[in-house]
């Protein structure tokens, strides 16, 4: 599903873009000739989007209640188990990827090429290099799963290096294969109110 067929949240659409008409999520950097750095996170970014409550892709206040996130085939995988089993699921392990809108997280999840497609391989130049994200190799596949996850809150850790996240309480389970599964849900979210 090509990008620009997907519907976008308006706060989204306010986003700056880049020279293929990408809206530039908030939290990721810009290189200095005026590139953005979708495969990396930026710090100042990140931690203003964490300690302002602010969707880490279009940068605007998240109102108290649950908050949403992308995650890959491990964390689904782990997430599908534990509600099967009827048990709680909670990221023990932090993650540097901050929360967002609903609708901000189903549209993430379609038109990110990484996390849109089982088949999707990591960029060359994302990032991979620390204990955080080691497991996430350059040009290794995304896997078989997805999901867009609610989840009741967060917490986070500004440290001097990074930001860190974990999430609790799953509220909502949104698996798919292909994230263009998700369009469904996403045009509902969008004839609701903006943004949630």
């Amino acid at each position: 599903m090509r990008f620009d067929s997907v519907p976008m949240p308006p706060s989204v659409d306010s986003r700056p873009r880049d020279a293929r008409g990408y809206p530039v999520p908030a939290i990721t950097p810009w290189e200095e000739g005026g590139q953005p750095q979708f495969a990396l996170t930026d710090y100042a970014r990140s931690a203003q989007c964490a300690n302002g409550r602010l969707c880490s892709v279009c940068g605007t206040l998240m109102a108290r209640g649950p908050v949403w996130r992308v995650v890959g085939a491990t964390e689904s995988e782990a997430i599908a188990g534990a509600l099967a089993a009827g048990q709680p699921y909670r990221n023990l392990a932090p993650t540097l990827e901050g929360p967002g809108h609903r609708s901000c997280m189903l549209y993430a999840s379609m038109v990110c090429p990484y996390l849109a497609r089982s088949t999707a391989r990591r960029g060359l130049s994302g990032s991979g290099d620390d204990e955080l994200t080691g497991h996430l190799r350059r040009g290794e596949r995304r896997g078989e799963s997805g999901a867009v996850v609610g989840f009741g809150d967060y917490e986070f850790a500004v440290t001097g290096s990074r930001v860190l996240f974990r999430f609790l309480d799953v509220v909502e389970y949104l698996p798919h294969d292909d994230a263009a599964e998700q369009l469904d849900e996403l045009v509902a979210e969008l004839g609701r109110s903006q943004p949630r």
